[in-house]
């Protein structure tokens, strides 16, 4: 399960190969764009994703640095949803909404080949929201520097894994609809219509678009992102850039296939994938699968 060649040309051609495969599972899969004519959201079901996991000694970092300030940050802001909120701290390639649960079997037997063992630097932090002036949901994000061989293997995978794994997808995922999808431009809506999320790296017309902003979330939140409360947090995030202005080094030695809440926020891993053998491993049972 290993990719060896991450040119952009390479990864066309494997898109192609991808495409092929998985032409079948568009058109059976009884993917319902409906929702996306509501004013409301739709209806949160069950949503699985592929994410890279942070490695402990990332989370520790973060935890004796940054992590008691935010906690405060959130309280102060009577954000206490947000303070309370579960989430197992990653960097995500793609969710999809599903309500069948046998979706991660599925999603593990289309694996793409996986990327190589992936060097990386989380650096500055800055708020988002889902679609500009949408209201909400809206998240405190760690970035990755965008640069060098491990962020080009990234992205080059999350292209292959768009083509490979959406099409297991229902319909659009449920925080990318209502408000948020009457806020997006042209192309985030094209992108939600056709692989069910916006900042996707997807192929069009021979040439690879690159939308994907690979990021840690810290906050999760359904509050409105009101003036004051991006203004709090813009600040926020500032202060923590001081903290650590050079950021974090990481490795990602693993890709996990996970299940997440509404927000993106990841409730539990399901399987476990090295990124330098391809080994399985069913978190909840402590099995490796068998390839």
């Amino acid at each position: 399960m290993r990719l060896k060649l991450f040119g952009r040309t390479a990864v066309i051609a494997m898109t192609g190969l991808a495409m092929l495969h998985t032409e079948a599972a568009l058109a059976q899969g009884g993917i319902d764009n409906s929702s996306l004519t509501s004013p409301a959201f739709r209806e949160h079901k069950r949503t699985f994703g592929l994410v890279y996991t942070l490695p402990k000694e990332v989370n520790d970092v973060l935890a004796i640095t940054i992590g008691g300030l935010l906690r405060e940050k959130l309280l102060d802001a009577n954000l206490i949803d947000e303070a309370l909120r579960f989430n197992i701290p990653h960097v995500t390639v793609l969710h999809i909404h599903n309500s069948d649960p046998t979706t991660p079997e599925k999603m593990l037997k289309a694996m793409p080949k996986l990327p190589p063992v992936l060097n990386l630097t989380l650096k500055t932090f800055y708020t988002t929201e889902a679609a500009k002036g949408a209201g909400h949901p809206w998240w405190l994000d760690l970035g990755i520097v965008k640069e060098g061989p491990g962020f080009e293997a990234m992205m080059a995978f999350n292209t292959i894994a768009t083509t490979a794994l959406t099409p297991l997808r229902d319909g659009p995922l449920p925080r990318v609809t209502g408000p948020v999808y009457a806020a997006m431009g042209d192309a985030g809506k094209e992108l939600v219509q056709t692989v069910g999320v916006s900042g996707l790296n997807t192929v069009k017309d021979g040439k690879e678009l690159r939308p994907h902003n690979p990021h840690n979330t810290l906050v999760y939140s359904m509050a409105k992102f009101t003036p004051e409360i991006q203004a709090a947090f813009n600040q926020t995030a500032a202060e923590f850039n001081q903290i650590l202005p050079e950021g974090i080094k990481t490795t990602f030695k693993t890709v996990s296939i996970v299940e997440l809440g509404f927000s993106g926020n990841v409730l539990r891993e399901i399987y476990r994938i090295g990124l330098d053998d391809g080994a399985v491993l069913n978190v909840a049972t402590g099995a490796v699968v068998a390839k």
